[in-house]
């Protein structure tokens, strides 16, 4: 999706673009840094400028070839030139919580061969949810400590690009592959240096210790082998 620039720098802050398409207070730009909701991640908040106007940015989504804003007002019109920024501490609270995300997975995945079920990155705390037979708090607190151990090494994320035919060589990297529509013909990989290595379109740090420190919430027994963890990223 060529429009969405968070794909390449999730670091960006501001950007420029004309309105393609204006509906009310729905628009899709020509091109755009505000995340849409998906793959578990909330969606970015932030503005749009036009002239002496500010239109704050409420949703976003996106369907499969579009992403969609939605302002506080209307008046945008085909078009119009706007200038984008993006809520920067909300973007780069999911963009660590999301990394810490995919560590703690492929831990749980390493040490028990735990199947990935679901996710939820938010802003105060982030759950995961596992298809896995044995539960209880030490389990899952070794996941955390394991964590934030590897933290401290620093590893390097980064992000690229594979053919869907190549890609899908490799069954381990689709942890949620419903999040990959058949219409996407390059699928962006994030790899934690050593750690993991997992097809998603979602934003994130570009070395662990961005993360910070990880704690356990709490857990839930949702019925059979069906696990969920929430956590949180010390301030």
């Amino acid at each position: 999706m060529e429009q969405a620039l968070y794909l390449n720098n999730s670091y960006q802050k501001e950007f420029e673009a004309s309105v393609l398409k204006a509906d009310e207070n729905q628009v899709i730009l020509d091109k755009t840094l505000f995340y849409p909701t998906g793959g578990g991640q909330l969606h970015d908040t932030g503005k749009l400028m036009y002239n002496n106007s500010e239109y704050i940015v409420l949703s976003v989504r996106k369907s499969e070839l579009d992403i969609f804003h939605e302002l506080d007002k209307e008046g945008l019109k085909p078009g119009d030139k706007v200038k984008g920024v993006i809520d920067w501490n909300r973007r780069y609270k999911l963009m660590r919580s999301h990394t810490a995300m995919h560590l703690v997975s492929a831990i749980a995945i390493q040490d028990t061969g735990a199947l990935i079920t679901g996710n939820q990155i938010d802003i105060d705390k982030s759950r995961i949810d596992f298809d896995l037979e044995e539960f209880n708090k030490e389990l899952l607190q070794s996941f955390i400590e394991k964590a934030n151990k590897i933290i401290k090494e620093d590893r390097k994320v980064k992000s690229y690009y594979l053919p869907r035919e190549e890609a899908l060589k490799v069954p381990e990297i689709f942890r949620l592959a419903k999040a990959f529509p058949d219409h996407i013909k390059d699928i962006r990989i994030v790899e934690i240096e050593g750690i993991d290595r997992q097809a998603d379109g979602g934003t994130h740090v570009k070395s662990l210790k961005e993360i910070g420190e990880i704690e356990l919430l709490s857990f839930e027994n949702k019925g059979k082998n069906r696990r969920r963890i929430y956590f949180r990223l010390k301030e």
